[in-house]
């Protein structure tokens, strides 16, 4: 499954994907797997990206088109 919205938001906030692979802790070639499908995003990482977009991982993945902003949760 390819992640066309992960490419999208990352340049939308004007990143490479060095900058994002090294938020993942992967190198770029890993991540460049993710936004291509050719490698399984695992949870963890989605959860990683919805909340350094602030959005959802449904969006993320494509299972609803709202782009939907949450407020941070102060811990």
């Amino acid at each position: 499954m390819k992640f066309r919205r992960l490419k999208d938001l990352r340049e939308d906030n004007d990143k490479y994907q060095k900058d994002i692979a090294n938020l993942l802790g992967i190198s770029q070639q890993y991540y460049s797997e993710y936004e291509n499908g050719k490698r399984t995003i695992p949870i963890q990482h989605l959860i990683t990206l919805a909340k350094y977009y602030n959005t959802s991982v449904d969006y993320l993945v494509g299972l609803t088109d709202i782009n939907t902003t949450y407020k941070k949760h102060i811990s």
